[in-house]
């Protein structure tokens, strides 16, 4: 017996809301949700469902009967296709709204917390090209649009240069103009596509594990200095001296060129040998004074802007005045703890990654921060009654854990320990209001500001201020 088709139209749904990771949300005849990815609050539309689930729908709206007042035109000729700037489509104004009323639904629903008046979300000055950090993807048999495909003409040469299309492993967008990153971005991977194609440099297939030019990462920073690495499938000495050289003399404003031999099955170089080709291993960034030594395997917040303004929260959130023992765990490259470090009297860092500690300690030596000191080890292990005991009971701790939130063992040894205050630093408020909840009946939150770091995307950071219930 064939099975039942469970595609359905709706017809005329008002888009109410934003949701989750970017998706719209509407209503259906049968009141259950449907979760849209393709709209924008107060679009009128059709939606063609293609997944039915017992308590909501998702589908993708295939008709506009009206569009929304929030609405505006998107500047990127690859939004739609590309997955990077979901919320394009949006004036910024609204995706501030959204992303606040995102957090603030995260932490009264999900962590059942008493909140404070809220501090307004705090916007970006730069709402295109803000990013630091851009990995591109080599193949030679790029992604096709439906036009394309449907046009039966000879569509020439099919090597691309750009992104993974969202949730296809082995089709990549070819990029022309990439609104994050500013330039020389745009013009330096143009021109190594431009380069490749002219002198026949094999382009990857992901899906034979076929060619030569595998990946391609830019770094920028505030003060103008840029790596620029690229990654080979094999090794080819003349072909990959030969681009090499090319970005060597064409882009003599290149501080860093790196490269990577990687024939493994995945793009990750975390567990690869990274090669200095031409000047730096790394480059430098500056904040308030302090400079941080950036490689190509370094964690460093992609919007340096906007992180500066984080931080400036954080350190004012923790209202330190020079006599606080401050804990900093998830330290990664301890920007977070020398930044403060200034204002306590010592601060210890915690981080699980190796590499991200010796870069941490090298970035103290060279900003002359003598009151800070870097222990690696797994949060949930090393954060123990020993580690209080040898390093001392901390006045104040900030966190700053990935996407996954704190650990339920970090979160019990926090309680354990009780200083007077902890600031709570996530990009992920629905993993943050669940850590909250665990802490709600000894701690008390007493300010939250979200701040967008990342503009025509949905996700949004927030800083809490916990103190110890009296």
């Amino acid at each position: 017996m064939a099975r039942k088709n469970r595609k359905q139209v709706f017809t005329n749904l008002e888009v109410i809301d934003a949701g989750a990771k970017g998706k719209t949300v509407a209503k259906a005849p049968d009141g259950k949700v449907v979760f849209i990815p393709n709209a924008v609050p107060g679009d009128v539309v059709d939606v063609q469902t293609f997944k039915k689930r017992k308590a909501y729908y998702e589908g993708k709206a295939i008709a506009f009967h009206k569009l929304s007042d929030k609405r505006t035109e998107p500047k990127c000729q690859h939004f739609g296709t590309c997955g990077g700037c979901k919320w394009q489509h949006m004036s910024y104004e609204h995706q501030l709204y959204y992303k606040q009323k995102e957090v603030t639904n995260n932490l009264t629903r999900i962590g059942h917390i008493e909140l404070p008046e809220v501090t307004p979300i705090l916007g970006s000055a730069e709402q295109y090209f803000y990013r630091n950090k851009m990995e591109f993807s080599f193949s030679d048999s790029r992604w096709l649009t439906q036009e394309e495909i449907n046009s039966y003409e000879d569509l020439g040469d099919r090597n691309a240069l750009g992104f993974h299309i969202p949730g296809m492993w082995d089709k990549i967008l070819d990029v022309k103009k990439c609104w994050l990153q500013a330039d020389p971005s745009n013009t330096i991977r143009n021109s190594v596509k431009q380069f490749a194609i002219a002198n026949d440099l094999e382009f990857f297939n992901t899906r034979n594990q076929t060619g030569l030019l595998r990946t391609m990462m830019i770094r920028s920073t505030s003060i103008g200095e840029i790596m620029v690495l690229v990654q080979f499938f094999k090794e080819d000495v003349e072909k990959r001296n030969l681009l090499l050289d090319y970005l060597k003399t064409t882009f003599p404003e290149i501080t860093s060129l790196q490269y990577v031999i990687n024939g493994k099955a995945n793009d990750t170089i975390y567990d690869q040998d990274v090669v200095c080709y031409h000047g730096r291993d790394h480059i430098f960034e500056e904040m308030e004074g302090l400079q941080f030594k950036i490689n190509a395997k370094s964690f460093y917040q992609t919007n340096s802007k906007q992180a500066y303004e984080l931080y400036k929260i954080t350190r004012g959130f923790a209202g330190l005045t020079g006599n606080e023992l401050v804990y900093d765990l998830y330290t990664g490259t301890g920007t977070i703890a020398q930044f403060v470090a200034k204002k306590a009297k010592k601060v210890v860092g915690v981080e699980a990654v190796p590499d991200a500690i010796t870069a941490a300690k090298e970035n103290a030596q060279l900003n002359s921060i003598d009151n800070v000191a870097f222990y690696v080890g797994d949060m949930k292990n090393v954060f123990n009654q020993e580690f209080i005991n040898t390093h001392g009971q901390p006045d104040v701790i900030i966190t700053d854990p990935p996407r996954d939130g704190m650990h339920k063992d970090v979160v019990n040894q926090i309680l354990n320990i009780s200083p007077e205050k902890i600031v709570y630093v996530s990009c992920n408020s629905a993993t943050q209001a669940r850590d909250l909840a665990l802490m709600n009946n000894l701690y008390k939150v007493v300010k939250t500001q979200a701040v967008d770091m990342f503009p025509q995307t949905h996700h949004v950071e927030n800083v809490v201020l916990l103190e110890r219930r009296k």
